[in-house]
């Protein structure tokens, strides 16, 4: 890989990390800090990583360490601060995208992270295995009960308008 290929790289791909980690942990400077990292070793790995992979390499790694920093934020978090969150909601919403992005955020982090790289993203499920280093099937499997999880908790479309 060269140095345009890398520049490439960044214009390409880093607003498309940048959501994908947002959506991920939630925290603005966490994700920017993340997505630095992500170019950050892309840069010390420059000769090793194969232009056409660098997408995959981006995301894997962006992927990785979001998932080391919620593990790391649950570990300080005492567990009496944690809410206890229910499936479903009582308030009726006119916005169907404010109801989504909660229920989304309201997912386990696997599931919440294959379905983003899926549907957000684009990704085929050989891809996100790639990415997430889980079979295909635990992808398919992970994403179907996001889907089932997100269709429960939207409920009807009556409790939306």
């Amino acid at each position: 890989m060269t140095v345009e290929d890398y520049n490439q790289a960044v214009n390409l791909y880093a607003d498309g990390i940048f959501r994908f980690v947002l959506k991920t942990i939630r925290d603005e400077e966490k994700a920017r800090d993340i997505v630095q990292d992500s170019f950050e070793k892309l840069w010390a790995r420059l000769r090793s990583v194969d232009a056409a992979k660098v997408k995959s390499y981006l995301f894997t790694t962006a992927y990785h360490r979001a998932i080391d920093m919620i593990r790391k934020d649950q570990r300080q978090q005492s567990y009496d601060d944690i809410p206890l969150q229910e499936e479903g909601h009582e308030r009726q919403y006119s916005d169907v995208g404010e109801v989504l992005n909660k229920a989304v955020q309201l997912l386990p982090d696997d599931q919440r992270s294959v379905l983003l790289l899926r549907d957000y993203e684009g990704y085929s499920y050989k891809e996100i295995s790639e990415i997430t280093a889980l079979s295909e099937a635990q992808v398919k499997v992970y994403i179907y009960r996001a889907r089932v999880f997100l269709k429960n908790y939207i409920g009807k479309i009556d409790v939306l308008v």
